[in-house]
């Protein structure tokens, strides 16, 4: 198991989730916030509030929560101004660590980022410390029964997309940022809605951890995603299947 998307994928998560929705929720909002005042409040015309909306659907947020959002973000004048703000640097076990935030309070944010790292015993660094250790990549996912192996890897690859994987659960296709909504839409005019897709930083290389690390990051992963500002985290680690399954049972 790598990385920190299938961590939060078997793991998400024990207890309290009706907190953790309602902080989901509010994370989610601020993303349409920004989305809707980078451009038009028109998801058609707007690439960025239509990845938010499709994020706001894959955690069951109401249509009309959505829209509300949408519609007060749109309002001009008024409301909170969040700033995109990214953070780098090394977790337990020299992990490496990219934060994205949506924050209205960048010192306040950034304190409570350092900190975290700190009493974790790693180190924030500057911007791109460790971000040359990731790739930026689209990545959409669908469900295994919508189409063959075959038949997915050959669309993609039409569609201009740089790789596939397919198991026995779902198919991910990556393809570079710049390319992933025209990726995506040629994808959905074949096979339907993604089940997900999204921006993501993803490892070229990983820290293998045995359970004491591992522990010890996830703790300190569950401090970042705990932060109402903290939008995402990534981290390049790596756990023996084994290890994962016990972690998660």
């Amino acid at each position: 198991m790598a990385g920190h998307s299938q961590f939060k994928n078997i793991m998400h998560r024990k207890g309290a989730q009706d907190a953790k929705r309602a902080k989901q929720f509010g994370k989610i909002i601020r993303e349409l916030t920004v989305a809707t005042r980078s451009g038009l409040p028109e998801p058609n015309s707007n690439p960025r509030l239509r990845a938010a909306i499709v994020a706001a659907r894959e955690v069951n947020m109401p249509k009309d929560t959505i829209e509300r959002a949408i519609k007060k973000a749109s309002g001009g004048a008024g409301g909170d101004d969040y700033v995109e703000m990214r953070y780098e640097g090394y977790g337990p076990a020299g992990v490496a660590v990219i934060v994205e935030a949506l924050t209205d309070n960048r010192n306040r944010t950034a304190s409570e980022v350092r900190a975290a790292f700190s009493k974790s015993g790693g180190s924030m660094g500057e911007t791109n410390s460790v971000s040359f250790m990731f790739r930026r990549l689209g990545v959409i996912t669908y469900p295994a029964s919508v189409a063959s192996e075959d038949d997915m890897l050959e669309a993609a690859i039409e569609a201009g997309a740089e790789n596939v994987v397919s198991t026995e659960a779902a198919h991910e296709v990556t393809c570079e940022v710049e390319s992933f909504f025209a990726v995506k839409d040629a994808l959905e005019a074949r096979f339907g809605e993604a089940e997900s897709g999204k921006l993501d930083w993803r490892p070229e290389n990983t820290v293998t951890l045995d359970e004491e690390k591992a522990q010890s990051l996830f703790k300190f992963l569950d401090v970042l995603e705990d932060n109402d500002d903290v939008q995402n985290v990534y981290a390049n680690f790596d756990l023996p299947d084994d290890l994962a399954e016990k972690l998660s049972a």
